[in-house]
């Protein structure tokens, strides 16, 4: 998890998600072939990590309810619909994955109130992943909610306060 972006930006989320507009990051697509994120199976290390995260996430992110209907798991959880989603104990992003098809150690990435996050343009959103971080937590964002997200900046103090640093 060390291989975090070497391009790293500090702005507010909505002014990053309306670069990326312009930028043409590309990523993978949102959703498996049934339309749904599978919830991740940490290790046991990230799964203790994953499980604080749950405990501390918050019941409305950017406006958005906390939905009822998402994934009942500590790994897991949906706010709203479209869901913003947030998915923790997930792989190392290929980007950062040396030997990858897609290894960029250049990869661009974004600092959110003191959380480091590797973001990728999906088809219909983004995606950000947590870099330098004993656990990967991903949130995928709809392009329904860009440019106005406040997603990040609300998950930050929960995974500064749960997911410690590698250093």
């Amino acid at each position: 998890m060390s291989d975090f972006p070497r391009r790293l930006f500090r702005l507010p989320a909505a002014v990053l998600l309306t670069a990326l507009g312009v930028s043409g990051i590309v990523g993978c697509s949102f959703t498996d072939d049934d339309g749904a994120r599978p919830v991740p199976t940490p290790s046991a290390q990230a799964a203790e990590v994953c499980r604080a995260l749950h405990q501390r996430l918050p019941r409305t992110v950017d406006g958005l309810d906390r939905s009822e209907d998402g994934p009942d798991s500590d790994f897991a959880a949906d706010w709203g619909d479209p869901a913003v989603q947030l998915r923790c104990g997930v792989p190392r992003p290929e980007l950062l994955t040396p030997g990858s098809a897609h290894y960029n150690p250049t990869a661009e990435g974004v600092e959110v109130n003191g959380v480091l996050w590797l973001l990728e343009k999906q088809e219909d959103g983004f995606r950000f992943t947590t870099t330098g971080r004993k656990a990967f937590v991903e949130v995928t964002v709809p392009g329904k909610y860009a440019p106005e997200t406040g997603a990040l900046t609300e998950f930050a103090d929960a995974v500064k306060k749960t997911v410690p640093t590698e250093l």
